[in-house]
């Protein structure tokens, strides 16, 4: 089992910057794909960005393309979201999750563990 705690959401004016961190517990997380995904209220959560268990593969939304990068670290048990040039259509809950499926990668029904969320705030 994987515990996730994601940290680093705040308010952050329109072209600004920033890291979300996803904090996980357990020996196994190297084995595990990561991915971000957000949810905006009244809105349905979306796919954000997702990278495999070697952080040699790595796939994102067309939202955020080019704007920002996924990353991790396996020796800290941290995957990483930077975000940058943030727009106001960017606020929503930002929520780290976990999985083992290699196939539909950007849906959120194929990763098991999630954390809490983190919330971010672009304002304009």
């Amino acid at each position: 089992q994987v515990q996730l705690v994601e940290s680093g959401g705040g308010l952050v004016q329109a072209g600004g910057s920033l890291r979300l961190s996803c904090a996980a517990s357990g020996r196994t997380f190297s084995t595990y794909r990561m991915g971000w995904f957000r949810q905006a209220p009244g809105k349905e959560r979306e796919f954000v960005a997702t990278i495999s268990w070697s952080g040699g593969n790595t796939y994102y939304a067309d939202s955020v393309k080019g704007r920002s990068t996924i990353s991790r670290d396996n020796a800290k048990n941290t995957v990483y979201l930077q975000m940058n040039s943030l727009k106001p259509e960017d606020t929503a809950v930002y929520y780290c999750a976990a999985s083992h499926s290699i196939v539909r990668v950007a849906s959120w029904r194929e990763y098991e563990y999630w954390g809490q969320g983190t919330q971010v705030t672009v304002s304009s």
